[in-house]
């Protein structure tokens, strides 16, 4: 049985293939609702579905999009590709999403393999040990928007929260509230990985701010898994932590863990702040205090940024990094 084409379409409907077109691309100027109607009608009675194929061929896109995320684990990354892959719908683009697991070689196969498949753009959470490659595509001039992280010297609109206003929200909170001595656990501090970094020096320049003394053996980093003995080094010291602030949602729920297993008592033995907002905060029992990033605005931010890109907009003055505002949460922990 042959295919069904726009031509069959046009005929049905009685209009030209160029009308069909027009309604196809979903441009409707100076076209009836009458003519809509019958367009609408002749495409369901004969099943037509267009050739996307064909179609990117003609208009030199294919209406697609990759993400490459590097730690898909993450509450932050889940809400942010949603908030992408919301806005994209709304301009029917579609996104393919690839986790890198914090690997550059990984990351670079995506890369190649998104490129192969012809996405329009890329949005990419990226490691640093790409910056040829991802320079690479700067100068090809393919549409490219970090988010989370930074790769100095590749110029490219990057989306990324206040870092060091969150670690200000959540030691002004906890020293608010009567704790002058205040801890901090952190993923590996890689210097690649710009949230962990800042957020480490945002927390020094707080505690300094807030007229607290820096006491190195409070700050601990390391494998997430590590977190539990972290927090029980603390604790062990002869004068320990009043507090200690989770440096992101991973960190947390190891140390939730840790806290529950131990019947350590929060807040009274130590009150707890954690960097990202979780869906749990409010079921744990006492409900913790979160530092949220605006994840939703950032991935829709990131989206509008690549979109804009794909269509001609963006020019080299316009590059800059844009950074969002984190909200404390307030609840039971501190």
């Amino acid at each position: 049985m042959a295919s069904v084409t726009m031509a069959d379409v046009a005929k049905l409907a009685g209009v030209s293939k160029s009308t069909v077109s027009q309604f196809l691309n979903k441009r409707y100027h100076y076209m009836s609702e009458e003519t809509k109607s019958r367009i609408e009608q002749a495409i369901h009675e004969l099943g037509y579905s267009p050739n996307a194929v064909a179609r990117s061929l003609r208009q030199k896109k294919t209406q697609t999009i990759g993400v490459i995320v590097a730690n898909i684990l993450h509450s932050f990354s889940t809400e942010v590709i949603r908030a992408i892959e919301d806005t994209c719908h709304a301009y029917d683009v579609h996104v393919i999403v690839c986790n890198a697991d914090n690997d550059p070689q990984k990351e670079k196969k995506y890369v190649e393999m998104l490129r192969a498949k012809q996405v329009d753009g890329l949005i990419v959470f990226p490691t640093s040990d790409n910056k040829e490659l991802f320079n690479g595509l700067v100068a090809a001039h393919f549409p490219l928007v970090f988010i989370d992280r930074l790769i100095h010297g590749v110029p490219v609109n990057a989306v990324l929260a206040d870092n060091e206003e969150a670690m200000r929200l959540a030691v002004n909170a906890l020293a608010e509230s009567g704790r002058r001595r205040i801890g901090l656990v952190l993923p590996p501090l890689l210097e690649e990985i710009t949230p962990r970094m800042e957020r480490r020096d945002g927390f020094m320049k707080a505690i300094s701010e807030a007229g607290l003394e820096y006491e190195e053996a409070y700050v601990a980093a390391g494998q997430v898994e590590e977190a539990p003995h972290f927090l029980a080094d603390m604790l062990a010291l002869p004068t320990p932590p009043e507090a200690v602030i989770a440096g992101n949602d991973l960190v947390l729920y190891e140390l939730l863990r840790s806290i529950k297993q131990q019947k350590i008592d929060v807040p009274e033995q130590i009150a707890l702040i954690g960097i990202d907002d979780v869906t749990f905060a409010d079921f744990f029992n006492p409900s913790i205090t979160t530092v949220a990033q605006p994840t939703f605005a950032m991935g829709h931010k990131a989206a509008e940024l690549l979109l804009q890109e794909i269509n001609g907009g963006k020019k080299h003055s316009e590059i800059r990094t844009h950074r969002f505002q984190p909200t404390l949460k307030c609840r039971q922990s501190c």
